[in-house]
């Protein structure tokens, strides 16, 4: 999302470094791309897990590149939460277009060497496409809270921070005012995400700490 605020910090790069670590030898045997999904509540931490897992891959060899779910969204922004205002029914899974970014995923395995996606321009309330082209990128990085449901993915990682928890990274973000109504979405969406927990192979945990996989 053009306009978005990340914030990488020492904890982010702490457990994408334990990830990337743990998850590299596992991906080497591939024959493709490879295709990693970080999904948790709002504010948790996902955008800038992502970016600090891109780096930390990188530092092992691999080349990748982020895609954000908040650009899958059906309506922009201030129109989707206007939509929700309306009817807070709207809030859930097909806010997005989920099955658009598992079809980019799904031809990023396959060997696409570019991809047209969506791009959200946050200041203006829009949408555009933009062109990300893949030559000499292995690993694809999809963040969202959603992107445990995806099913072109090949490693899985959740952020087990709720809502209460991310009151303060969501502020720094600078997207959102105190509002009774934004904490009934976020009471909504974490009904929907927080079994997803259950879909995880790599657990960042509320402190930040990592659950590497048993099998």
């Amino acid at each position: 999302m053009k306009g978005d605020v990340i914030i990488v910090e020492a904890h982010h790069r702490r457990a994408a470094a334990a990830i990337a670590t743990h998850l590299v030898p596992r991906l080497a045997d591939l024959e493709r791309r490879a295709t990693i999904s970080v999904a948790g509540e709002s504010g948790s931490g996902k955008s800038e897990t992502g970016l600090a897992l891109l780096e930390a891959l990188g530092r092992l060899g691999r080349h990748a590149v982020v895609l954000q779910q908040d650009d899958y969204f059906v309506l922009p922004p201030r129109s989707n939460d206007s939509a929700r205002r309306r009817d807070i029914r709207q809030v859930g899974t097909d806010e997005v277009r989920l099955a658009l970014l598992d079809a980019h995923l799904a031809a990023v395995r396959d060997g696409a060497t570019s991809l047209r996606k969506p791009l959200v321009i946050y200041a203006e309330d829009r949408i555009e496409d933009e062109e990300i082209v893949l030559d000499g990128i292995d690993t694809v990085i999809a963040e969202g809270t959603y992107t445990s449901l995806l099913e072109a993915i090949d490693a899985r990682v959740f952020i087990a921070r709720n809502r209460l928890e991310t009151i303060g990274a969501r502020q720094r973000r600078g997207r959102e005012a105190e509002d009774p109504f934004l904490e009934q979405v976020l009471e909504i969406e974490h009904d929907i995400i927080a079994p997803h927990l259950e879909l995880a192979d790599y657990v960042i945990t509320r402190n930040y700490d990592v659950e590497l996989p048993q099998r």
